[in-house]
């Protein structure tokens, strides 16, 4: 029983990490109709921002030599104002267009996002070292939780708290929410689009910026790809639990991180190098059992 709770932990933090992707993917979708892939290369370059550019497998610190606060501020600060550049450059000149257009601009963003990680880092997967002190574990009723996992869990929680008030007591965050349930309508009733847009892609930012220092601490590695993998099984959070919804999104990290980890430990250790496939099996599943994911929204139509 005790191990049972042990991988509930390990299930709940891996949890909260697609679920903030998750949200954060499905809050630009509520108000452009678009599937932003670029988020994963959000995540990977706020973790290459803590590093100097180099091709060493062990680089010298950047913002990751800063004292934690002005690391945090300088990490989130550039992911937030590299989203709301990509908003700005790629994305609200072809507004107007179908939404196949957006996508595939999404894709070139994504892969220009990429080839500028590689220009500036090279190909090679670096390692780097910080918030050492968060790799010990303490003791919870007999659990023992990596501080790591604390912090995600505490991070996560907060995060979602502070979004949460954003969304229903401030004006903007009513007004994200009108344009997620209704984007013309919104615009009909006053809402301002581009900034209801920047904002979604800044907080998407933020979102990105904060994973991203959660997922070096908790690997100590870099690679160009760190952010794909949780993106796509965000992607697949936002489906199940209903895509344009916020609080689907939210529980769809959940559920698939937890499915994910329990899949890990109770599978036989010979299918284990096919999680991913099983979790993808499942989603299948629960997707033929209810199409249109846990929550249903009502702006199912085209928006922009």
């Amino acid at each position: 029983m005790q191990y049972f709770f042990q991988v509930s932990i390990d299930a709940i933090a891996l949890g909260s990490l697609y679920a903030l992707v998750a949200l954060a993917i499905g809050l630009v979708f509520g108000v452009m109709r678009l599937i932003n892939f670029a988020q994963a290369d959000y995540i990977t370059i706020g973790a290459y921002s803590l590093v100097a550019p180099t091709t060493a497998a062990v680089p010298a610190l950047m913002f990751g030599a800063l004292h934690w606060v002005p690391m945090i501020v300088m990490v989130v600060l550039t992911v937030t104002a590299l989203a709301l550049l990509t908003e700005r450059l790629a994305f609200r000149p072809l507004r107007n267009t179908d939404t196949t257009t957006l996508l595939i601009s999404s894709f070139a963003v994504s892969y220009f996002l990429q080839s500028l990680v590689l220009m500036f880092h090279g190909g090679r997967p670096k390692t780097v070292s910080i918030g050492e002190g968060l790799t010990s574990a303490v003791q919870v009723f007999g659990l023992r939780i990596p501080g790591i996992q604390l912090l995600t869990m505490i991070v996560a929680i907060s995060l979602l708290v502070a979004l949460v008030f954003f969304l229903k007591k401030t004006s903007m965050g009513i007004q994200l929410r009108a344009a997620s349930e209704n984007f013309d309508m919104a615009r009909l009733l006053g809402v301002p689009a581009n900034l209801v847009i920047s904002i979604a892609f800044g907080i998407s930012g933020i979102l990105g910026g904060t994973i991203s220092l959660l997922f070096v601490i908790q690997t100590g590695t870099l690679d160009v790809r760190m952010g794909l993998m949780p993106a796509v099984y965000a992607f697949f959070a936002t489906v199940i639990g209903g895509i344009g919804s916020l609080p689907g999104a939210v529980l769809g990290g959940y559920i698939v991180g937890v499915i994910s980890v329990f899949l890990q430990a109770y599978l036989p250790e010979e299918v284990r190098p096919f999680r991913d496939a099983v979790v993808f099996s499942i989603v299948i599943v629960i997707l033929l059992v209810r199409p249109q994911g846990l929550f249903v929204t009502g702006g199912a139509k085209e928006r922009v």
